[in-house]
């Protein structure tokens, strides 16, 4: 079964970020999406039960998650829903993975400061020449696979312009600027 879904939780564990055989940036974390009413005799809301989905993204949108998504934060998940199940020794268990297309905060619980990564930019000329000049260049803005490191699928070197024209390096482990970029 395969559906596009949205999904509200919690980021139940530490995001885990790899890369492929194939250099394809991989990331991925527990979503804990849970059930409540509000109770009339009570006058507080009660959980019923808990969901769990393991939130699987790829290319672009891992290095994203990686260096954004931290384990308790809310977010909003829009993905294709795979379920499965197997049996064994007599017991049926079941997983429910999603495959991201977009991964956010959400921001009924907080704030955020969203910065867009220079790779799916285009230059200001090219912008100024397209129709709107939104910036998007029609191609998803995927890295290429030595654009991440190694070891842990994050992207080695993002630097973005701030609100000075400066350009300034991020820090992809907090999501923090880093310093003047060289």
């Amino acid at each position: 079964m395969s559906d596009i879904i949205t999904i509200r939780g919690f980021v139940a564990t530490d995001v885990t970020t790899s890369t492929t055989t194939t250099g394809v940036g991989t990331a991925s974390f527990r979503l804990g999406s849970p059930s409540r009413h509000f109770d009339k005799t009570s006058g507080t809301w009660v959980e019923d039960h808990m969901n769990w989905f393991t939130v699987q993204g790829y290319r672009q949108l891992a290095g994203n998650m990686g260096c954004s998504i931290k384990k308790g934060q809310r977010v909003i998940v829009v993905g294709r829903l795979k379920l499965a199940s197997w049996e064994r020794d007599g017991r049926v268990f079941h997983t429910a993975e999603i495959n991201a297309d977009a991964v956010g905060h959400d921001l009924k619980w907080g704030s955020a400061n969203y910065i867009r990564t220079p790779k799916n930019e285009l230059p200001d000329s090219e912008v100024a020449n397209r129709p709107g000049g939104d910036g998007y260049d029609g191609t998803g803005g995927d890295p290429e696979p030595d654009d991440y490191t190694e070891e842990d699928g994050i992207p080695k070197d993002v630097t973005i312009e701030d609100t000075n024209g400066d350009y300034v390096t991020l820090d992809t482990e907090t999501g923090e600027l880093a310093g003047a970029a060289t």
